[in-house]
């Protein structure tokens, strides 16, 4: 191998930088765009929010430690989000992704999001490629398990999920540095998993939990979705959709901004049945765009609180 010469060393040393402004490489880097944009898309969440914002910073620092030839290794990225459903962890994942590129800990920033039945097979010998395709399409980018804990049915001998978490976490240790995972669901059973399943729990750097909303954040949400379809509440449906949030949260099987999408879905069927039924001419863009009481007050949540809600209509 060639000496390296003195002025190559020299260049090398021009070249690493003096001083960082990390407030500029938070604009620069395009991390104050992701997180705006997470803020916009997603209401509440604070904690959620701040746990992300102090992962970006420490990325930043360790960033700007590399440039500096400071001795420093690339953290553990690998994360849990605990939450019920409906509660925006897909979307924090899809943010993640992307500052992750940003900052330039993973190649592309692509999240390939899939659950145990794309990668345990119903027979020996069916779940090594399975897993391994999965790896190979999200590599490079961030893999996010949702309902992770189903992996691993411990009740059943024949079960082939332990070689899907066997592989997992093999390349979740020794291929760290090309690919995040991100495994998600309920916060009781990832304690359970994490339990029953130790190799995971000292590999997954930050635990993050995501609150339910509450019935205020509920109805911005629900105000947010009409608006982006260019709907809206009228003041007395806006009322009725607050007493529905408060009946619905308190039934089984309710899914946060996801119950609340659905809601929505059957009064706009609803409204579109109204209008249709008693159109007797033209009608102007308000009246197509206004969710009223009557939009909402047909929903089942009213005569039975304790239907389910794909039973509701």
């Amino acid at each position: 191998m060639a000496d390296i010469g003195a002025d190559t060393i020299a260049t090398v040393a021009e070249d690493v930088p003096k001083t960082v402004d990390l407030r500029a490489e938070y604009v620069d880097s395009g991390v104050a765009e992701v997180l705006e944009e997470l803020d916009r898309e997603l209401i509440g969440l604070r904690p959620v929010k701040q746990r992300i914002k102090e992962t970006a910073a420490l990325l930043l620092v360790e960033r700007a430690r590399r440039r500096m030839g400071l001795a420093h290794e690339t953290p553990t990225l690998h994360m849990s989000f605990s939450g019920n459903p409906g509660t925006g962890k897909t979307t924090v994942a899809l943010r993640m992704a992307d500052l992750l590129h940003r900052l330039g800990y993973i190649r592309k920033g692509h999240l390939v999001s899939v659950t145990r039945d794309d990668l345990v097979g119903q027979y020996i010998g069916h779940t090594a490629p399975k897993t391994k395709e999965i790896l190979k399409k999200a590599m490079g980018g961030v893999l996010f398990i949702d309902e992770a804990y189903y992996l691993h049915r411990q009740e059943n001998e024949r079960d082939y999920g332990q070689e899907a978490i066997e592989i997992l976490l093999q390349v979740m240790e020794n291929q760290r540095e090309d690919l995040v995972v991100i495994l998600a669901g309920y916060s009781d059973r990832m304690d359970k998993f994490f339990a029953s399943n130790p190799g995971f729990r000292s590999r997954i750097a930050h635990h993050i939990d995501f609150p339910d909303y509450s019935p205020e954040e509920l109805l911005q949400i629900a105000e947010i979705m009409l608006s982006k379809q260019n709907y809206h509440f009228d003041d007395e449906g806006r009322r009725i959709m607050a007493d529905y949030i408060e009946q619905r949260r308190r039934q089984p099987h309710f899914a946060n901004a996801r119950s609340i999408r659905n809601a929505l879905d059957r009064a706009r069927l609803r409204q579109a049945n109204r209008l249709f039924e008693n159109s007797s001419g033209a009608i102007d863009a308000d009246t197509l765009s206004r969710i009223t009481v009557d939009d909402i007050k047909g929903s089942r949540v009213f005569a039975q609180p304790r239907v389910e809600e794909e039973q509701s209509s």
